[in-house]
């Protein structure tokens, strides 16, 4: 029987490097010797390209049920199966992304927890931050890509709602790592998370356990 794999996310505020140090660590992973499986959320579904496209025009708790809906289907078509498979699976976005951005277009936390009751839980969560001024510059240069980034506040508040994000991930068990990326290259980055990963077999438990029993600090 083969053994299950990993289940590592990235996540973190928009420009703080996300999609770069994904592809480092794709590359760091694959030389180690690992069977690795890259994806992303909204997925690459039928149900997950109408979520990237509804998020220009639904908002609040239909856009937060589609959200989960599109992951439901994830773990069950790609994540879950391919873990089992004994695959590093590496997912750009989950479920902080969804405690921040949900919580940014008006959402309680507590709704967003109970439409995700259910999901896979990462072996890993990665949390990507960087000073708030640096974001701001980024976003400036690369052009508005979401209806938040028009909010000047919303670099700050991102950074913040992902710190509150960690502590809820911690409580519910999952192994959190935080690195901030405003000075640190990619790949340095990457190598981070590679060096943090547990060994293949490890899962998360379902009850809620003290954080500072799961928590790898940067």
């Amino acid at each position: 029987m083969t053994d299950p794999g990993l289940f590592v996310t990235l996540d973190g505020p928009s420009a703080v490097g996300k999609s770069t140090t994904l592809a480092e660590l794709d590359n760091l992973l694959r030389n180690d010797g690992r069977l690795v499986f890259r994806t992303a959320e909204p997925s690459g579904s039928a149900l997950g390209q109408f979520t990237r496209a509804g998020a220009a025009f639904l908002t609040g708790h239909a856009l937060a049920c589609l959200v989960a809906a599109n992951r439901y289907e994830h773990v069950e078509v790609e994540l879950r199966p391919m873990r089992e498979a004994g695959f590093t699976v590496i997912s750009d976005r989950y479920l902080a992304s969804s405690l921040v951005l949900q919580r940014l277009d008006g959402v309680d936390e507590q709704f967003v927890l109970a439409l995700n009751r259910e999901i896979m839980l990462p072996d890993l969560a990665v949390i990507l931050t960087a000073d708030p001024g640096e974001i701001a510059a980024r976003l400036a240069k690369r052009g508005v890509r979401h209806r938040f980034h028009h909010d000047p506040d919303a670099p700050s508040r991102e950074v913040d709602l992902y710190a509150e994000a960690t502590q809820t991930l911690m409580g519910m068990g999952v192994q959190v790592l935080v690195l901030d990326s405003t000075t640190t290259a990619p790949r340095d980055v990457a190598r981070r998370i590679a060096d943090a990963l547990p060994p293949h077999g490890s899962s998360v438990p379902r009850q809620p356990q003290q954080p500072n029993n799961h928590t790898v600090n940067p």
